[in-house]
């Protein structure tokens, strides 16, 4: 990217970047998803300069469309807006197991076991700074309901953005909110994640997959209606 398109910033209003019924946007909680192949997808979202504006309705707004639809993170390209923004939610069950007694070096009882709270994080500008190490995970997309691919993700990643407040912050990341983070920065530059699949026999529709579990000998059809969407994403730097 050419340096006046990465720090180009853009004065914020009601409505502003809103490719939908502006009209509605501030009366639902829950906005309508964009499902490939809506353009919007495919467009790079804007660096936003807050100057006093909040943002705070708007994310409220996408925390409760990803929670109705069951996701961990979602982009605002993702409900049509061209800000970028994004957010993610790590659920407790997902949250990496510690066993408090290994903590305390004995045995804790109930009442005193701190409760573990979802990993939340509202992310204003955000892009990935370092990555390093490869893994290969099955993802699936809100954008792209039934299907799941096979793509490489870093093993840890740090990101930076801004808060609310517009105060920049750092995530060292690894597992899941380290793909939560590549997947959602990756949609904020117009890219979903069968940009990444290398190859057709690693898209799958779960409703062939589950399909294939009951009928062993059954051949599931190819993915050709998604593959045919992909459009190959660059490469990216990862350290060893």
């Amino acid at each position: 990217m050419r340096r006046s398109e990465r720090h180009r910033y853009t004065r914020i209003r009601a409505g502003d970047f809103w490719t939908g019924n502006r009209s509605r946007l501030p009366f639902m909680p829950v906005l309508p998803l964009r499902h490939l192949p809506d353009p919007v997808l495919r467009q790079r979202t804007r660096r936003i300069r807050l100057n006093g504006v909040s943002v705070e309705r708007f994310v409220d707004d996408m925390f409760e469309t990803m929670h109705a639809e069951h996701g961990v993170g979602i982009a605002a390209n993702q409900i049509g807006s061209l800000m970028r923004v994004a957010v993610i939610e790590i659920p407790i069950e997902m949250l990496p197991h510690q066993d408090p007694a290994e903590e305390t070096d004995g045995e804790v009882e109930e009442e005193d076991v701190e409760q573990p709270e979802p990993q939340r994080y509202v992310l204003i500008n955000p892009e990935i700074v370092r990555r390093v190490g490869e893994r290969e995970v099955d993802e699936g997309c809100l954008s792209i309901p039934g299907w799941r691919g096979r793509v490489t993700r870093s093993e840890r990643v740090t990101a930076r953005a801004l808060d609310l407040e517009g105060r920049e912050f750092r995530i060292r990341a690894e597992g899941l909110l380290a793909q939560a983070l590549e997947h959602e920065t990756d949609h904020l530059n117009g890219i979903v994640y069968i940009d990444r699949v290398t190859r057709v026999e690693d898209l799958w529709s779960l409703e062939d997959r589950d399909e294939d579990d009951k009928e062993e000998e059954k051949t599931p059809p190819p993915a050709d209606p998604i593959w045919r969407m992909r459009k190959p994403a660059p490469a990216v730097v990862r350290r060893a």
